[in-house]
């Protein structure tokens, strides 16, 4: 299966590379989803290229640079795959601290080289901005400079990282403009956000699509993540979600999951290859990004591709079941 950010043809799964950044913080509060093996991220990141995985998305402050780091060491300048990253948060990689935003013209352009020297590339295939509610009227001004990078070579194309439709169609103007990553899983249904993809031509790269592993079906009620585990001591925007309360899987979200597992774990499919597969059926532009770990972990998202979406049916029935048809 294979999806197209801009003229690029890219792998229709890509790999989200948040969780092999390793421990990260805003004060106190973990950012990251504990500690990692490089190694293993390594091996992952080479198994994930084996199964024809191209596309691969970070950020600069995932590990504060380190999740960039390890992309470099396992891929180098290799044209042959996408790499995605993003921009707009203040790394400080000595202390794994975010010390705030910067959208800045100037800083723009210092934290594009900064990325393009850790992922060891000449150019960046998509550089995105980080910050989801970004002001709307000065945000032109962010455009404006991503367009000059892209007429310079450094960057091939850019997007936002965001969940609002007002902000996703802002910058259609400009001709780099090819990709929107926004929240989307089975139980976080954005149409109208897929609505902004098809019209204006746009990926749809999707954040969650696992819901932070609540859709593989891993964890019961009762699960308790570790406190240096983001999921554990959850911001704001995730005790809003509902995917963890307290550090543990929220009951209300694990009482719904149950209710579509049949059909998603339906014709040969694990329960988390089917929520990728519900995705893939919802639009021709969603491209999901799973994060992951381990080698284990990459082999089990990459076999979603050997099935593809779901039928149409089964998606009409998930639908029904969760009361949004």
């Amino acid at each position: 299966m294979k999806r197209k950010i801009g003229t690029r043809e890219v792998s229709a799964l890509g790999m989200g590379c948040w969780a092999i950044g390793g421990e990260w913080f805003a004060g106190t509060q973990p950012l990251g989803w504990g500690k990692v093996d490089d190694q293993e991220s390594i091996r992952a990141l080479h198994a994930a290229l084996e199964l024809g995985i191209t596309l691969y998305d970070t950020a600069d402050i995932y590990g504060c640079g380190h999740s960039e780091r390890i992309l470099g060491e396992a891929f180098g300048g290799r044209d042959d795959i996408f790499i995605a990253t993003k921009f707009g948060n203040v790394p400080d990689e000595a202390t794994k601290q975010v010390l705030g935003e910067d959208t800045s013209p100037e800083y723009i352009v210092q934290a594009c080289e900064a990325s393009l020297k850790r992922l060891r590339r000449e150019h960046i295939d998509l550089y995105q901005l980080h910050i989801n509610f970004h002001d709307l009227d000065t945000s032109f001004r962010i455009a404006e400079t991503l367009e000059r990078l892209a007429e310079e070579g450094k960057i091939r194309a850019f997007g936002w990282s965001t969940d609002d439709p007002e902000r996703a169609k802002a910058w259609k103007q400009y001709p780099h403009y090819q990709a929107v990553q926004h929240s989307l899983n089975v139980m976080q249904s954005t149409p109208e956000m897929l609505k902004v993809c098809e019209e204006l031509d746009l990926a749809s790269i999707n954040r969650g699509p696992l819901a932070m592993g609540l859709l593989t079906g891993k964890f019961s009620a009762g699960h308790q993540l570790s406190d240096t585990d983001i999921r554990a001591k959850s911001p704001d925007w995730m005790v809003a979600s509902g995917w963890f309360e307290h550090g543990k899987p929220g009951k209300a979200f694990l009482k719904r999951l149950e209710s579509v597992r049949e059909v998603l774990a339906s014709d040969g499919r694990t329960l988390g290859q089917g929520a990728l597969a519900w995705i893939w059926a919802t639009s021709e532009k969603t491209i999901p990004i799973p994060g992951f770990r381990t080698v284990k972990q990459v082999q089990e998202n990459a076999g979603a591709l050997q099935y593809g979406p779901l039928r149409a049916e089964q998606l009409q029935e998930v639908e029904r079941l969760l009361g949004r048809a």
